[in-house]
């Protein structure tokens, strides 16, 4: 068994590759060729203890994601296993292969739920996960600016931005981004809404992806209605911790709204139907994204 660092997988994966195996796994999913174990969250003294896995036999793997929290920080490891022997593969430090997937995972909701032409696109938050989602949907869609909002004013964090996804970038105010954007990435640790819904142009997609925890949103009620559909990555999980999902009232967001990931890329469930529609991806993580994207770093890393 060997131990994959973040740097052996950077170097081994591209976000090109990681959408690829991630698409295949959530198809899968869709389909009912895969499984994934819900988190479970342990808390004693202020320290919390997370787990959460998948089995993919399609893609040879399944595993556990094990991580710590404390003071707001977390440590994560990936324990990989074969599904054709059950032998134990690899660890992994995990902080770029969940940098990978979030992102990974919001660019292909994007693709089925935001307009092919969006040019603008709004980053709530100026962490490791906003910059890796500008990277991302920059190698997909015709971006033309990038608007940064952040807790910070520092100009410095727009100009970095701009050099890590070549895009123009510019730091804004909430409700400037909210109005003018096409793509909207709320990836923030907010507890409230951060913007007015009733601000989204039509035919705006938004990925939220800042919070797994069911008492903190980053979407208000407006947002939650105005959107034709809400995509989450598994419903038993998102409805647990999403509260964006979980706060909302039921009349803007009745549960036939909601569609997962694999049903969208099964065909079983439709993307976006019109120019004008406003549509959501709503991410918790999941097992499944951890492990497909696991295994292909283990192929690539040990050659097979």
């Amino acid at each position: 068994m060997i131990h994959v660092s973040d740097e052996m997988v950077e170097a081994a994966v591209s976000a090109a590759d990681a959408r690829a195996v991630l698409a295949d796994a959530f198809q899968q999913f869709g389909q009912g060729d895969a499984a994934m174990q819900a988190r479970i969250r342990s808390e004693a003294g202020g320290v919390k203890l997370s787990t959460l896995g998948a089995v993919i036999p399609g893609q040879e793997v399944l595993g556990a994601k094990v991580y710590s929290t404390i003071k707001g920080q977390f440590s994560f490891v990936i324990l990989l296993f074969s599904s054709v022997d059950g032998r134990a593969l690899a660890t992994f430090d995990a902080g770029a292969i969940t940098r990978l997937r979030t992102a990974g995972c919001s660019v292909i909701a994007a693709q089925h739920l935001a307009r092919p032409e969006a040019s603008t696109l709004a980053v709530f938050g100026s962490g490791p996960l906003g910059r890796a989602h500008a990277m991302q949907l920059a190698e997909v869609f015709p971006l033309r600016q990038v608007l940064l909002v952040s807790r910070s004013s520092d100009p410095t964090l727009a100009a970095e931005l701009e050099a890590a996804c070549g895009i123009p970038s510019r730091m804004a105010l909430a409700n400037e981004a909210a109005a003018e954007a096409d793509i909207v990435v709320t990836a923030s640790r907010s507890a409230t809404a951060l913007f007015p819904g009733d601000l989204l142009k039509p035919g705006c997609f938004v990925a939220a992806v800042g919070s797994s925890l069911p008492n903190t949103r980053e979407l208000d009620d407006r947002a939650m209605a105005r959107a034709s559909l809400v995509a989450v990555e598994w419903r038993d999980q998102s409805l647990r911790e999403a509260g964006d999902l979980v706060l909302a009232d039921p009349e803007a967001l009745p549960q036939d709204k909601i569609v997962e990931l694999g049903e969208l890329l099964a065909g079983k469930a439709r993307g976006r139907a019109t120019d004008d529609e406003i549509t959501v991806y709503k991410s918790v993580g999941v097992g499944l994204q951890d492990i497909a994207l696991a295994g292909l770093a283990y192929r690539r890393i040990v050659g097979g």
